[in-house]
């Protein structure tokens, strides 16, 4: 997830949340004096993002979101999905706008081509965390990128889905994410903050360790 953007605080600072006090303590003394954070970079607000850290490691309970994605059928395999309102850093929260995704299938399997297939989105959503996820270490070591591009391919059979195999699992057999990265610093360096965004991507763990849901139902 990529920081906030210049001028918003995205979480309260420490420097908020701390009591300001004029005196000097044994304690405070022997604290090492914290890293000034990089200048904002790659069109992230370092700054910020090094603030967050900071209210999250003093905070536990800042580090709590939930997101949510409200969806409606529109006809046939076209539905609508909504995400405005979510929960985070110790309060309901909400994006400056509401964003809109429509799903649906392509003709050749039995859809209006409203929109990408839900498993597309799902390719989508890996690129788009592994880039923002990019960006930002790039920016908090001071690497000023050039590019990245990101290609996300699955392969799934629909043998699973069309309940013609029983052998066939619903969902993907593989998924390949091929990206291409570059920018003032070496080869390696570039290397390094690709394998930590990988390391750090939320919907790489989803897809990979897998996480539990639950369907409910309302009539």
């Amino acid at each position: 997830m990529a920081a906030a953007r210049p001028g918003r605080q995205f979480l309260p600072t420490p420097e908020r949340d701390m009591h300001t006090t004029t005196h000097t303590t044994a304690m405070t003394m022997d604290k090492p004096a914290r890293k000034e954070p990089p200048p904002p970079r790659n069109g992230v607000d370092t700054p910020t993002l090094f603030a967050t850290i900071n209210a999250v490691a003093g905070q536990a309970e800042l580090a709590r979101f939930r997101f949510r994605a409200r969806s409606r059928w529109v006809s046939g395999t076209h539905s609508v999905s909504t995400m405005k309102d979510f929960f985070g850093a110790g309060a309901e929260q909400s994006h400056a706008t509401a964003h809109e995704a429509h799903g649906d299938h392509p003709a050749v399997l039995c859809g209006a081509d409203q929109g990408p297939t839900p498993v597309e989105y799902l390719l989508s959503a890996l690129a788009a965390c592994l880039t923002s996820g990019i960006a930002n270490i790039a920016a908090a070591r001071g690497v000023t990128l050039h590019k990245v591009e990101a290609t996300v391919e699955g392969d799934i059979d629909l043998r699973g889905i069309l309940g013609l195999s029983k052998e066939v699992r619903n969902g993907y057999e593989g998924i390949r994410a091929q990206l291409t990265v570059a920018g003032d610093a070496p080869k390696e360096k570039l290397e390094e903050i690709v394998a930590q965004a990988r390391a750090r991507s939320a919907v790489f763990d989803v897809l990979t360790n897998g996480v539990p849901v639950t369907v409910g139902i309302s009539a």
